[in-house]
């Protein structure tokens, strides 16, 4: 017993050394994007949940592990540092920030903000919507418009959906679970359009794994348009729970209200790693191309064998089963693969994430 437990305390880098505790310095990774908590031919594989398997970055680790050293202080000053790094970073002021436990939060806030009058929300079908039980609860009716045929947002149905009741509209750009983009003109029209009218919540979880420009900078003049960002997903701080909303000062200030703590809910030790993990950008750089390289190389291999793939703008890829004749999901049981699920039965479609090339290679010879 006390072996696996001191095994388990140099594995969080916090092994006991007298009184006194392991370097932090220990915890970093090496510079180039390197699987974490995984060994050769461990099992299972997780390709569900669209988790970056190379972070948190060296530099988050370490400060997350330092920030574990005073979490016995509250983030008060902390929480305000991470705020002012993520307004320089996506070019806005102190007071178009507010922070959350991830993203999920930050949706949270908006659909109770949006449902203060009862009415109606706009989304795709299908997109993220784990949120909508919650929205509906509420007491907001769902308006679903399709997808178009090649798997976008079909932002002209979406304009004529809005109805006098309508309290909000949800863009996640890219796409959960197509993996597809917005086209920026197309989308900055729409938001300019929608606005008139309703609030626009655009979920950004994914756009660091494109080229595209954020939205943020839109939000300076736009009460009504509000955009959701995360560490979860290309920073690799999905289980450290940071996200945050990019909006107009007064709507953020609105937003801030329906919280217990503004911008208290962040733990000392996340609010450490984010604001290690916004410096880190050779981190960045390398899980942006690692992903690139097993993306492209899974997109191939599925439709070698004949599953049809939709081009993805994300850390996952959609595709069709309709032609693969095998049992998808047994296949991935009896290999331990974590996938997901059908989400279009017309066609079959489902969703994997895209993990390190080792992993993609071991999926890849699972199905073939």
């Amino acid at each position: 017993m006390q072996t696996n437990r001191r095994n388990w305390l140099r594995q969080m880098g916090l092994a006991l050394a007298g009184i006194g505790l392991a370097p932090v310095k220990d915890l970093a990774l090496p510079p180039a994007a390197t699987p974490v908590h995984r060994k050769p031919g461990d099992l299972p594989i997780r390709l569900s949940s669209n988790e970056n398997p190379y972070g948190p970055s060296p530099m988050a680790r370490i400060a997350m592990a330092e920030g574990v050293l005073t979490s016995n202080r509250y983030n008060w000053q902390l929480s305000s540092d991470l705020v002012s790094a993520i307004a320089v970073k996506n070019s806005v002021s102190d007071d178009n920030i507010l922070l959350g436990a991830g993203s999920t939060e930050i949706l949270d806030l908006v659909v109770r903000f949006s449902a203060v009058k009862q009415g109606s929300f706009i989304l795709a079908d299908p997109t993220y919507g784990y949120w909508t039980d919650m929205a509906q609860a509420m007491g907001l009716k769902k308006i679903a418009v399709p997808l178009t045929a090649d798997k976008r947002h079909d932002l002209p149905a979406m304009l004529s959906a809005i109805a006098p009741d309508t309290r909000l509209i949800y863009v996640c750009n890219p796409n959960n679970p197509t993996g597809t983009i917005c086209e920026r003109e197309a989308l900055t029209a729409f938001i300019q359009e929608a606005t008139k009218k309703t609030m626009v919540l655009v979920d950004e979880a994914y756009i660091d794994f494109t080229t595209q420009q954020s939205m943020a900078g839109l939000v300076i003049g736009n009460k009504n348009l509000i955009i959701a960002k995360t560490f979860s997903k290309i920073y690799g701080m999905a289980g450290a729970r940071t996200g945050y909303a990019i909006a107009h000062a007064s709507t953020i200030e609105q937003l801030s209200k329906l919280q217990v703590w503004a911008n208290g809910s962040i733990s000392v030790a996340s609010a450490s790693g984010a604001l290690a993990s916004l410096k880190d950008q050779d981190f960045v750089r390398t899980t942006y191309m690692s992903n690139e390289k097993a993306r492209k190389y899974t997109i191939e291999q599925l439709e070698r064998l004949k599953i049809f793939c939709i081009p993805s703008y994300s850390n996952f890829i959609y595709f069709s089963l309709s032609d693969y004749k095998p049992d998808f999901f047994e296949r991935l049981k009896t290999n331990n693969i974590i996938g997901t699920r059908i989400y279009e039965e017309n066609g079959k479609w489902s969703r994997i994430t895209v993990g390190t090339m080792e992993e993609m290679e071991k999926f890849i010879s699972a199905l073939g």
